[in-house]
Formats: structure tokens, C-alpha cells, sequence
């Protein structure tokens, strides 16, 4: 194993971000055409009422914003300080998983219980994660 593997759950971040970037760009582009929003709206959000899919895509754009700024730094920290290892690649994995699961219900059903359970485990994931990189910092040389 390498310290490079832990750049691949990075990786899978990122295209799981643009990839909700790209069709919240589709869904601005609807409802203006579709849905008469206004174009003024993106001003500053006046111009008409957004309709319900473009503000619950946005707001999971912007939820991937917040809980992963703490995995990138972290799987940064596992790289600048070589301390990748088997636990580290999985819990960024199953990290990785929890958010395309949160993606997936957030974007689809949207049944909050179910979000929430994604979201709550992913955010357990990634304090374990944390807790073992401070660990294993403290305790070795």
C-alpha cells in the first residue's frame, strides 16, 4: 500500500462535487426556461421563487462544502505526514460512501430520517478518522 491510494476517496469527493455542481447548473438552466424563474434571481436571489428540486440541489452543493473541508484537510494531513494506512484508506472510503449515500436520498426521495442517518454516520466516520490521525501522531515518533 502507498500513500498515494489515499488520494483516490479524495479523488471520488471531488467528482461526486462536480458532478452535483454540473446538474444544479442543469437545473438553474430549467427553471428559468421551464419554470419562468427569473434570470435576476441568481442576482441575489430575488426575481421570483426558485422552484423546490433547484433549492434542495443547492443546498446539498452547499452541504458538500462543509463536512468534506474536513476530510480534504485530513487525507492532506495523512499525505504531508505519511501516515496513510489500511484504517485510514477505509475509514475514507466508507466516508466516501456515506456521502454519495446522503447525495443519493438528499437529490432522489429526500426523506429526511434516512439523510440524516447518512449524514450523522459519515460525520462519525470522519471523527474517528480524525481521532486515529491524532492518536497515532501523539503516540509515535
Amino acid at each position: 500500500m502507498t500513500k498515494e491510494m489515499i488520494l483516490y476517496p479524495l479523488l471520488a469527493i471531488v467528482i461526486l462535487t462536480f458532478f452535483v455542481g454540473f446538474l444544479l447548473l442543469r437545473l438553474r438552466f430549467k427553471a428559468v426556461k421551464q419554470d419562468s424563474l427569473n434570470p435576476r434571481h441568481f442576482l441575489l436571489n430575488k426575481g421570483g421563487k426558485a422552484p423546490e428540486y433547484m433549492v434542495k440541489t443547492e443546498q446539498h452543493y452547499l452541504n458538500l462544502f462543509e463536512l468534506p473541508v474536513l476530510f480534504y484537510l485530513l487525507v492532506v494531513a495523512l499525505y504531508v505526514t505519511q501516515r496513510v494506512d489500511m484504517v485510514q484508506l477505509v475509514l475514507a472510503w466508507v466516508f466516501v460512501f456515506s456521502r454519495v449515500i446522503h447525495t443519493a436520498i438528499h437529490l432522489t426521495i429526500n426523506r429526511l430520517v434516512w439523510r440524516m442517518r447518512a449524514f450523522v454516520s459519515g460525520a462519525v466516520l470522519l471523527l474517528l478518522a480524525w481521532i486515529y490521525f491524532g492518536w497515532n501522531l501523539i503516540t509515535s515518533p
